[in-house]
C-alpha cells in the first residue's frame, strides 16, 4: 500500500520565483489528505496532475494567508465542478467564520457538505481516524494559535503464506488468521497454527508535520522515531534572533529536533525570500542530521512497507 507525501509549496510568507506558499499532499493507500492550503495550491494541484475530487481530508496548520488563503478557491473548484462527496476540515477555530463570510458574501452554495471539526492547538491529541491511519495534533509555538500533524498508518493484519494453508478453511478462519488467531476445533483444541501459515505484517509508516513554530524541545517525544519529519527552516542560524522574534526556526534548530527526535528522514522547508540559493540551508541541517532533503516544490517522498 503506498505511503507518499508530495511537497507543493516551500515559501514563506512572501513567494518567490518558483517557491509557492505551503501545501504538501499525503497519500495512504489512494486516499489523499492535504495538508496546508497556500494562495495557489489548486493551480500547484493541477500541474503535479492530482485530482482534487480525490482530496478525502484536509489539515490547516494555522491562519496565516500562506498557510490557507488557497482554501476558498480549491473549495469554490470543487463546487463547481460537481464534487458531492462530503469534506472533512481540520483547523484551528475562526477558520469556518472566515469560510462562512466569504460564502455568504459571494453567494456560494457548496454542492457537497463541508465536515469543519476546530482542534486545540495546544494539545497533543488524536483527532481523526479512518480505515488507513490515525492523525494527532503537534502543538506549535507560534504567534498565533498553530498545529502540526502526525499521521500514523493503522497496524496491519499478517500476511498469509498460501503455499503452507491447508484446504477447505473458510473466509472467516482465513479472516481470522490475518489477525493472530489460531483456528480451534469445537473443543477448544488448536487444528491449525497461526505462526505456522502466516508471516509478520508489513510495517506501519509515520509522517509528522511540524508547521511554523519556534524552536521545541518537546516535540521531540511527540514525533519520536516518525520516518519521516518536516519541520520548518525559514532562516539560516546567523538570523536565530530574527527567527525566535517572529515566532520561527532555523534549519540548524530543525536539524538539531531531528537527532534528538530520532527520526529516519527529515524535510526542511517554510524557506525565507530572501535565501535565493537554499543549500546553505541544506547544509546547516546536515551539521545536525544527515539525512535531511529540502521540501522543495514537486518532492515525492515515498516509503517502503
Amino acid at each position: 500500500m503506498e505511503f507518499e507525501l508530495k511537497i507543493l509549496g516551500s515559501a514563506s510568507a512572501t513567494p518567490f520565483m518558483d517557491r509557492h506558499h505551503t501545501a504538501q499532499v499525503l497519500t495512504v493507500g489512494g486516499t489523499q489528505y492535504l495538508i496546508d492550503c497556500g494562495e495557489g495550491t489548486q493551480r500547484r494541484l493541477m500541474e503535479q496532475k492530482i485530482r482534487h475530487q480525490r482530496i478525502h481530508t484536509i489539515f490547516i496548520s494555522h491562519l496565516h494567508g500562506d498557510h490557507f488563503f488557497g482554501l476558498f478557491g480549491l473549495l469554490g473548484t470543487m463546487h463547481l465542478n460537481g464534487r458531492t462527496e462530503p469534506l472533512r476540515l481540520f483547523g484551528p477555530p475562526g477558520l469556518d467564520e472566515v469560510l462562512t463570510t466569504q460564502f455568504r458574501h459571494s453567494y456560494t452554495h457548496l454542492s457537497f457538505e463541508l465536515e469543519f471539526t476546530p482542534v486545540d492547538t495546544t494539545q497533543h491529541l488524536q483527532i481523526f481516524e479512518d480505515k488507513n491511519l490515525t492523525v494527532h495534533t503537534l502543538p506549535m509555538r507560534h504567534r498565533i494559535p498553530c498545529c502540526g500533524y502526525l499521521f500514523r498508518e493503522k497496524p496491519k493484519r499478517r500476511r498469509l503464506l498460501a503455499e503452507r494453508l491447508p484446504d477447505g478453511l473458510t473466509p472467516a478462519q482465513l479472516s481470522a488468521l490475518t489477525y493472530g488467531d489460531d483456528i480451534l476445533d469445537d473443543y477448544g483444541q488448536v487444528l491449525l497454527r497461526n505462526t505456522e501459515v502466516t508471516a509478520e505484517p508489513k510495517r506501519t509508516r509515520s509522517y509528522a508535520f511540524c508547521s511554523d513554530t519556534l524552536y521545541t524541545e518537546a516535540l521531540a517525544d511527540m514525533v519520536l522515531g516518525v520516518d519521516l519529519l518536516y519541520h520548518e527552516a525559514t532562516f539560516l542560524d546567523d538570523m536565530r534572533d530574527r527567527a525566535a522574534a517572529t515566532h520561527h526556526s532555523t534549519a540548524r534548530q530543525a536539524g538539531r529536533l531531528a537527532r534528538r527526535a530520532q527520526v529516519h528522514r527529515l524535510l526542511i522547508g517554510h524557506f525565507s525570500s530572501r535565501y535565493r540559493d537554499l543549500q546553505p540551508l541544506l547544509a546547516e541541517a546536515k551539521t545536525q542530521f544527515e539525512w535531511t532533503e529540502l521540501a522543495v516544490e514537486g518532492l515525492t517522498v515515498s516509503l517502503a512497507e
